[in-house]
């Protein structure tokens, strides 16, 4: 466990910076907005892992994005979303809804209430 915290600790800056990276996109599956630009971040991000990543576009859908890493006899699946609820009233947010901003030890931001795949 002790490898796992160092690790972590020594990459977190990067962990951010990709996580803020995806949290930018306004992808509001709802409102039909970003998200081809969403897909695409996280495609890019899987295939810099060295995954083998296959898009399944969707009529009226959001892109499908499945990937796979490594081999063996066991399995992993993670099944997530990249899209996010609408940030309306966006005048009431302290700070931009889709900027997000470290205010204490959680992060304000309109999509972490849910999550998006990182």
């Amino acid at each position: 466990m002790e490898q796992f915290t160092s690790y972590i600790a020594t990459h977190q800056a990067r962990f951010m910076d990709e996580l803020f990276q995806l949290l930018r996109v306004p992808s509001v599956a709802a409102q039909g907005r970003a998200i081809p630009e969403a897909a695409a971040l996280v495609r890019q991000r899987l295939e810099r892992l060295g995954a083998a990543v296959r898009v399944f576009d969707i009529e009226n859908g959001s892109p499908v994005i499945y990937a796979t890493l490594g081999s063996g006899p066991r399995r992993l699946l993670i099944y997530d979303h990249y899209d996010v609820q609408p940030a309306d009233p966006e005048e009431l947010w302290v700070t931009p809804a889709f900027e997000p901003t470290i205010a204490t030890a959680s992060s304000m931001h309109a999509a972490l209430p849910t999550t998006k795949a990182t």
